[in-house]
């Protein structure tokens, strides 16, 4: 139908706020014909990165129809779709001549609490602008900040980039996240003078061989040093066959057991067609003694050096994003060196601190650890993916 119009166009509007997965769970059947239109491979089209805003679905097809055009696109959306548009629009070098977005109050003008905006895209043909202005609300005559698309990425911040992307890059080092069980009620536990308690307010007799100590998002955000937490965790591997529990630890294997259902309720493709019990997110890198870890949700830039409780290592959550290092001496120099002046600088230019994860192993792998180390006259090495660091008479 747009194609059909007649230059130049003004397309306005306020499309939904949800996500298809929200619909969804409504069982409301109007949503886009189903389709991978992101191009996401392998796990991330069956995970979290598969869910998409539905405005973000509409304005990218407006958006493929009014390239080549001119055209002016003004939409009020969430400010995180508008980026998605944004980025989308840029990779696949939509003809925008230029973008402007501005704040708006959600919560005094609709009533919800949301980072929102009004987007506004001006499009001409054989255009190739990859910027866009941002300006505190609708009123503001100056921008406050400028975002756009350089080497792929989507950066907050073009003027900070500029002084800190000497530091990204490939690293040989790779940033992990925690392990992924969706089963809380039967897997997470609590200890009491009594022993351990489910979230059920079971207190199961188990066997100490698969508890371990457990960090969410909430312990590194307070810098807690103990963990109240512990989890079942029933492999080393993906995969792994979880039958040996029942010969190493009966008691374990009979509480999994009986438990069953829980498990068999969980939604997640990545859990079928694996033996019973299992988790994700799991691998030797998991057990590693010593880590430098941080939170995906909250809203800070801070890296927290995370040791064993009582022998035990500390697993993590899959909130939570972190390096395995060969020993505390190592974390404690990692730790250091990641909560550094340019190490923060390098992120804030890139991290979007409205989005509901902020921090995300994409985020944490544009930064090159080695050239930030030697910049700081440090050396990283690694042996299986378990950081070493030398030198670190610089960072005490």
């Amino acid at each position: 139908m747009l194609d059909r119009l007649c230059d130049p166009i003004l397309v306005i509007g306020n499309p939904p706020w949800v996500t298809n997965s929200t619909i969804g769970a409504l069982n409301d059947k109007n949503l886009p014909t189903k389709s991978n239109f992101k191009q996401l491979s392998g796990l991330d089209a069956l995970t979290g990165k598969s869910n998409f805003d539905i405005s973000e679905w509409m304005l990218i097809h407006l958006l493929k129809h009014l390239t080549g055009h001119h055209a002016v696109l003004a939409m009020l959306c969430k400010t995180s779709v508008a980026r998605k548009v944004l980025h989308y629009s840029w990779a696949k070098n939509f003809s925008i001549l230029k973008s402007s977005i501005y704040s708006i109050d959600a919560f005094k003008h609709f009533g919800v609490a949301v980072d929102a905006c009004l987007l506004v895209i001006i499009l001409q043909p054989n255009a190739t602008s990859n910027e866009c202005t941002v300006y505190s609300n609708l009123d503001a005559v100056d921008g406050m900040s400028a975002i756009g698309l350089r080497d792929g990425c989507l950066i907050a911040d073009l003027k900070l980039y500029v002084s800190y992307d000497h530091l990204s890059g490939t690293s040989s080092l790779r940033w992990r996240s925690g392990i992924k069980h969706d089963c809380a009620r039967v897997m997470e536990l609590r200890r009491t003078e009594d022993g351990f308690v489910n979230k059920l307010g079971e207190h199961p007799e188990l066997e100490s061989t698969y508890i371990y100590p457990f960090f969410k998002s909430s312990h590194l955000a307070n810098t807690n040093t103990a963990s109240p937490h512990y989890v079942i965790v029933t492999q080393q591997l993906v995969g792994e066959d979880t039958a040996p529990i029942k010969k190493c630890a009966p008691k374990t294997w009979s509480y999994l057991q009986s438990h069953k259902k829980f498990f068999e309720r969980r939604a997640s493709t990545v859990y079928k067609n694996k033996p019973s019990f299992s988790i994700f997110g799991v691998g030797k890198y998991s057990f590693a003694s010593w880590k430098v870890a941080i939170s995906g949700f909250y809203k800070r830039l801070n890296f927290c050096c995370v040791g064993p409780v009582d022998g035990k290592p500390t697993i993590l959550d899959d909130t939570c994003y972190f390096m395995p290092c060969q020993s505390r001496h190592d974390a404690v120099a990692l730790t250091k060196l990641l909560n550094s002046e340019s190490s923060k600088q390098f992120f804030a230019s890139r991290v979007f601190w409205d989005t509901k994860r902020p921090i995300t192993a994409h985020l944490l792998s544009n930064l090159n650890l080695e050239k930030l180390a030697t910049e700081a006259g440090m050396l990283l090495t690694h042996k299986k993916g378990i950081v070493s660091v030398k030198n670190v008479s610089r960072l005490e």
